[in-house]
């Protein structure tokens, strides 16, 4: 089992620990003031500290199944959260009992937004013995050229009969060390409404979203996704579907837009060229730097954007840059957050905002844990490798 261990987590991240480095930015401040505090939210982390089945992972995007996003979810609404690499067994006294094990990807659904355990639900699929096993798997995954999924954001389609799209980056194993493997395409998984565990009606759709430049660097679409559109609840919504990435050491941040009723017709996407938006993915410029391969974009009431991301990716800092568009300028780097877990031995990466998941006035931000020699850790702590959560409120008056 040790070899098949692969963590999203160290997804492409070979840049380097930041470890607390703050990276400068040239964009200017935002124009109007952004008040804030930020606290842990310690009531959303005990959520993830279990001791039967689903009892660590990372990943931990969060898909309002409305296809609405909103900070005050009083109808109680489902959220559908996707995680890659996740752990299961029995754990006692803080310890995983033998047996335990690892699939690539699992998911939990939650009502409404409150963080009680009644609200929330685990999955993971289940084979004909019983044993765990993984959701999504590439169709084309054989014995002799073995495949996995990450998972990467995704949304409901209001404008494509409802389908939920999930991107799923395509992994391969070249070697045994835990860092010979390789990304080299980027899938969409289409589920259509309703779709429920263990999601035999899901489709997997070729996508030419994973880029690799000379001039860039490599990595994938799919690191976020911010839906723009009026009937997702965006304040100033101009009827596009945003998605971004994060490529190549500096780790820049590149976004491509399309309609919503286009997504799968990707001769319809443009990249955002650093002057408008091009057909040639090839022309793509950075809109900022120093970010995370998994990150979000949330919009403000005031018409302006907020991405969250962890500071290079790997780091003790969650950091925050505000944009007047989903494409910038942005602002420095604000960091909102160092992680405690990092002076206790515990990597941090890849925070996030969870929007639907939040209050009025808040907003919920994840990171996740895990330490570089995983696998004795967690057989000592089962704690070590599930998300963390802080809560950023602010005031934009």
């Amino acid at each position: 089992m040790k070899n098949q261990l692969l963590l999203t987590g160290l997804f492409l991240i070979g840049a380097g620990i930041a470890g607390g480095q703050t990276v400068p930015s040239n964009a200017e401040p935002p124009a109007v003031s952004f008040k804030y505090t930020v606290a842990a939210a310690p009531e959303w982390t005990a959520l993830f500290n279990r001791g039967q089945g689903w009892f660590g992972a990372d990943g931990i995007f969060s898909i309002p199944l409305s296809g609405i996003k909103k900070n005050n979810n009083q109808d109680n609404e489902t959220t559908l959260l996707l995680f890659s690499d996740t752990f299961i067994g029995e754990v006692k006294d803080g310890k995983p009992m033998p047996g335990f094990t690892m699939v690539n990807n699992s998911i939990a659904y939650v009502n409404g937004n409150d963080p009680k355990p009644e609200n929330m639900r685990f999955f993971y699929k289940t084979g004909s013995q019983g044993k765990p096993e993984t959701f999504f798997v590439p169709r084309t995954s054989t014995a002799v050229k073995p495949q996995l999924f990450w998972l990467g954001d995704g949304f409901v389609n209001k404008d494509l009969n409802d389908n939920l799209y999930i991107f799923g980056y395509k992994v391969e194993r070249t070697g045994s060390g835990a860092f010979d493997f390789i990304t080299p395409e980027v899938s969409l998984i289409a589920l259509p409404k309703g779709s429920r565990p263990p999601f035999t009606d899901q489709r997997q759709i070729t996508t030419p979203l994973h880029i690799k430049s000379d001039r860039l660097g490599e990595g994938n679409f799919g690191a976020g996704v911010l839906v723009n559109t009026r009937w997702a609840g965006a304040p100033a919504p101009d009827g596009y579907v945003y998605v971004y990435g994060c490529i190549g050491k500096n780790k820049s941040v590149v976004v491509a837009r399309v309609k919503p009723k286009e997504f799968e017709a990707f001769e319809s996407w443009r990249y955002w060229d650093g002057n408008g938006w091009s057909e040639h993915a090839d022309a793509l410029k950075p809109i900022t730097d120093s970010a995370s391969d998994e990150l979000s974009m949330t919009p403000l009431a005031d018409g302006r954007f907020l991405l969250i991301f962890q500071v290079m990716g790997l780091s003790d800092k969650v950091g925050m840059r505000i944009a007047d568009s989903p494409h910038g300028p942005f602002s420095a780097i604000k960091e909102l957050w160092t992680a405690p877990e990092w002076k206790e031995g515990l990597w941090t990466y890849n925070a996030k905002a969870h929007l639907n998941l939040s209050k009025p006035g808040e907003l919920l931000i994840s990171y996740n844990t895990i330490k570089d020699d995983f696998w004795n850790a967690i057989q000592k702590d089962s704690t070590i490798y599930h998300p963390r959560f802080i809560k950023l409120k602010f005031d934009t008056k």
